[in-house]
């Protein structure tokens, strides 16, 4: 039994990253010799086990074969005859692709190495073609190092995939988990820009592929194309750490401005409202868990209101403060301010410079209106015979008054 370390870990050392996980694969065992000494099975798909001590997952070297269209359509093979290669070679990327033995030694059958050092994200083998996954993942490395390029032949290989309607096949659950983790790498314009290019954007998320193309008003935005717009919103929330919740209301709050009609532009009236039924869509296809298509809706619904919120009055205000659920929901609240100060700053012209005191400002507001004791309101309220709808305009009202006083100041 020969045991080699492999894959992400490898890269990130030769990278000088640090390295979080390890992977491990077994040459020349069995399961049964596994688990006869010690080890704990939990693979379901392929035969992987437990370090008896450090828990760490080992994998036994496997060959795949591709059996049907989409992600779960393999057979894979396991046997003490397969080699560390033959396990290498059905990997993804090159850079991937590389092992270290127990002494340290590099082993680097398919050049990682050196498109580690030209900065290329390059197939291992045609095998590739076989995985739709791994064009996402691919993209997702891609927002990962940001200065690595695609290999034209990939970039081939990637849409032949498109084409031949392999991403089709993909479930939605798998195509969340990859766009959630290509939205918290560190150029998640990146990730979008190669699924473009290779024309997946335009078949796993239509409404964001439209948006390139459309023009908007050159003084609110002076890169002017929408798509350029959410690329640099996008690299922003990348830029002040949003959470993963921000950085999917990010993605999608303007995407009804690819609905707009040709004549109106480069205006967009009520593009809020058709952001907010796409995001819908959007939602349910993908099954995006529910903390992010909330926050996303609210941003999509509000985001102009909260932009132009410096010339509202109290009342105002109050209701803005209302529709986002903010009395319930403070924490809530800031992330949407969050996503709407990414939005503001991610701009073109010097605009990514540019504060953005609405944030500071309805937080302040929202302070104010909190510090008002309702229950007293209410007992003065039923002290004064008043019931049902009338306290909580009552309320309102309270509310409304500790902002004017706020402002005032």
């Amino acid at each position: 039994m020969q045991i080699y370390e492999v894959g992400g870990a490898v890269r990130d050392a030769l990278l000088g990253r640090p390295v979080h996980d390890r992977d491990w694969v077994v040459v020349g065992a069995t399961p049964e010799a596994m688990m006869r000494a010690g080890w704990l099975p939990v693979g379901k798909d392929f035969p992987v086990f437990l370090h008896p001590e450090t828990r760490e997952e080992y994998a036994l070297a496997r060959t795949e074969r591709k059996t049907a269209r989409g992600y779960h359509g393999f057979a894979f093979h396991a046997e003490p005859g397969v080699t560390l290669e033959q396990d290498l070679a059905r990997r993804d990327l090159t850079i991937n692709a590389m092992a270290r033995d127990p002494q340290g030694r590099l082993i680097d059958p398919f050049g990682g190495q050196r498109d580690l050092r030209a900065r290329v994200l390059r197939h291992v083998t045609e095998a590739f073609r076989e995985d739709p996954v791994r064009i996402l993942r691919l993209a997702r490395f891609a927002a990962r190092f940001a200065d690595f390029a695609v290999a034209p032949e990939t970039l081939a290989l990637m849409r032949g995939m498109v084409q031949d309607g392999e991403v089709d096949a993909l479930v939605a659950e798998r195509v969340w988990q990859e766009l959630a983790r290509g939205l918290m790498e560190q150029r998640p314009s990146r990730m979008f820009g190669v699924l473009r290019e290779c024309g997946a954007l335009a078949r796993l998320l239509p409404e964001v592929d439209r948006l390139w193309g459309v023009p908007q008003r050159a003084e609110y935005h002076p890169e002017v194309d929408t798509g350029v717009h959410l690329m640099m919103v996008l690299d922003m929330g990348a830029r002040l750490q949003a959470p993963l919740p921000v950085r999917f209301a990010c993605l999608a709050h303007d995407l009804g401005k690819g609905t707009t009609p040709a004549h109106v532009l480069p205006r967009h009236i009520g593009h809020e409202e058709r952001s907010a039924r796409l995001l819908k869509g959007l939602a349910e296809r993908l099954r995006v868990p529910g903390e992010c298509r909330e926050l996303a809706d609210v941003v999509a619904r509000e985001h102009g209101n909260i932009h132009r919120s410096g010339e509202f009055g109290a009342a105002a205000v109050v209701r803005l403060l209302e529709r986002c659920d903010a009395f319930r929901k403070p924490a809530r609240f800031a992330d949407i301010l969050l996503a709407c100060e990414c939005d503001a700053r991610g701009r073109g012209g010097g605009l990514d410079q540019r504060p953005y005191p609405q944030r500071e400002t309805l937080l302040a507001a929202l302070a104010a209106a909190r510090s008002v004791d309702t229950a007293s309101v209410a007992d003065a309220a039923h002290a004064s015979g008043v019931a049902g709808k009338n306290i909580g305009d009552m309320i309102h009202r309270a509310r409304v008054e500790a902002v004017q006083a706020r402002m005032a100041k």
